[in-house]
């Protein structure tokens, strides 16, 4: 079945319209940020907190991502994150880019765990990674909200 959603309020742009796993199929509006978020979830693996915390047990190659920019990490973020903000994260991913970061560059074959505030850029950002050949990556699910939200501790450095 295919939903539409009429936009009254815009001339020329009649219709919108969502498959049943809620991507986008016809219309002619433009996308918007949760179109995007909408379909990189679509091809990314999400995890949530209890996942997440056994991974922080048992994986020593474990990298973890704070997507976030630099004033939210400083504000406080997950212990051992590693601070790579959405807009620069391709190039720190690039493994022949003068942007690279070491951190990221080099955990191609590990387990990455991405996070933003609420989960929708570090959604993004897994979409970008996996697409840039890295294979082990995860969004945390609700990101650093529901992480803080459910009791775990932040640090500030």
């Amino acid at each position: 079945a295919v939903l539409s959603k009429i936009n009254p309020g815009v001339p020329g742009i009649m219709a919108v319209q969502y498959d049943q796993s809620g991507l986008r199929t016809g219309g002619s509006m433009a996308k918007t940020l949760a179109d995007f978020v909408r379909e990189a979830r679509a091809r990314i693996r999400e995890i949530g907190i209890e996942e997440f915390d056994e991974m922080i047990e048992n994986h020593d190659d474990l990298v973890i991502v704070d997507v976030r920019e630099g004033e939210e990490f400083h504000r406080g973020h997950i212990p051992g994150a590693l601070l790579i903000p959405r807009g620069t994260l391709e190039g720190a991913a690039d493994a022949i880019g003068a942007l690279s970061v070491q951190g990221l560059r080099d955990a191609r074959d590990k387990t990455i765990v991405l996070y933003s505030q609420n989960g929708a850029r570090g959604a993004l950002a897994a979409d970008s990674l996996q697409q840039m050949g890295f294979e082990k990556v995860y969004n945390l699910a609700g990101g650093i909200h529901l992480w803080q939200a459910e009791g775990f501790a932040l640090v500030t450095e």
